[in-house]
C-alpha cells in the first residue's frame, strides 16, 4: 500500500466568514469556488477548486489559526499576484531563499499561513 497524491487540501477557519474566504480564495488568489455537496453545505465554509487544486476552507467554532504548518502553491506570475495581494492590503512576508524556487509567505483572512511559489 502507498499514499499516491493529495485530493484535496482542508483549512479552517471561523464561522460566518465565508465572504471573507470568497474574496480572497476565489477573487485575490482566482481559485473558482465550487459547490459543497448539499449534506455539507449545512456545515459552512467553502470549497475552492480548479483541476487537481482543491482547497476546502472548514469551520471550527473553536478555530485557531494554522501558523507554521501550510500549503504550499505552485503560482504564475509571482510577481503580478504579490502586487495585486499588497494592493488588497495582504502583508506579504519573504523568507530564506529555496533553490529552484521564488516565493513568499501570506496569511489569509484568518491568520492561516500560506506560501506562494514560483519555479525560478
Amino acid at each position: 500500500m502507498r499514499i499516491k497524491s493529495i485530493e484535496h487540501v482542508q483549512l479552517a477557519m471561523p464561522p460566518g466568514r465565508e465572504a471573507d474566504a470568497r474574496k480572497f480564495y476565489g477573487e485575490l488568489l482566482g481559485i473558482p469556488e465550487q459547490p459543497k455537496p448539499p449534506q455539507l453545505a449545512k456545515r459552512g465554509g467553502c470549497w475552492f477548486e480548479s483541476g487537481a487544486l482543491k482547497v476546502h476552507l472548514g469551520v471550527e467554532a473553536n478555530f485557531r489559526p494554522a501558523r507554521k504548518a501550510h500549503p504550499a502553491f505552485i503560482v504564475e506570475d509571482l510577481p503580478a499576484l504579490e502586487a495585486a495581494l499588497r494592493a488588497a492590503g495582504v502583508a506579504v512576508k519573504g523568507d530564506e531563499p529555496l533553490e529552484g524556487f521564488h516565493r513568499i509567505y501570506v496569511d489569509d483572512p484568518f491568520g492561516n499561513r500560506l506560501e506562494l511559489m514560483e519555479p525560478a
